[in-house]
């Protein structure tokens, strides 16, 4: 049995969840969100805990066990406490700039590239060259993080461009001059 999947759930005082088949909805202090999950799953809320179950021992229904727990918790953590995601971004005169729900990234490019950001996602610039990326929903702020880092991904001579806070770029040695 799924190790991840077969963990109850705790169910935080200010979180409501209605469960309507397939469909969750969880509501907390920052939000609300829903997911449909895939067949094969039941999840069934027993007093302040959730219990996620298969309904047979196929493969399919193995395989989705562990990430309907995972996606369910994570809704849950979402609205209770958020996500985020810390950008550095690391190059002579690369910056960055909030206004609202846009980004602004000079980043070595002949114009500033522009990103507009989703209804649920907020973006804060602190010193110009930390980007931090906030949210309900853990795989929103994850993609919005990374397109982000795309924009410039690290380059390994230098190690100039965009890279997770914490992340680790492999340097690597230029050519060599005559011998």
């Amino acid at each position: 049995m799924s190790r991840i999947g077969k963990r109850p759930i705790a169910i935080p005082s200010k979180v409501e969840i209605s469960i309507d088949g397939q469909a969750v909805n969880v509501k907390g202090p920052k939000g609300t969100l829903f997911r449909e999950l895939p067949g094969l799953i039941t999840i069934s809320q027993e007093g302040e805990e959730l219990k996620v179950i298969r309904d047979n021992e196929s493969r399919k229904a193995r395989e989705r066990h562990g990430l309907c727990r995972t996606l369910v918790a994570n809704m849950i953590e979402g609205v209770s406490q958020g996500f985020e995601k810390k950008l550095q971004i690391q190059g002579v005169g690369y910056r960055a700039q909030a206004q609202g729900s846009k980004l602004t990234l000079n980043v070595g490019y002949s114009k500033p590239v522009e990103m507009q950001m989703p209804e649920g996602i907020n973006v804060a610039v602190n010193s110009n060259t930390e980007v931090v990326v906030t949210g309900i929903d853990k795989e929103l702020v994850g993609n919005i993080a990374a397109k982000i880092r795309a924009v410039r991904p690290p380059e390994v001579y230098k190690g100039k461009g965009i890279r997770y806070l914490g992340e680790y770029v492999r340097r690597k040695v230029g050519k060599s001059g005559k011998k």
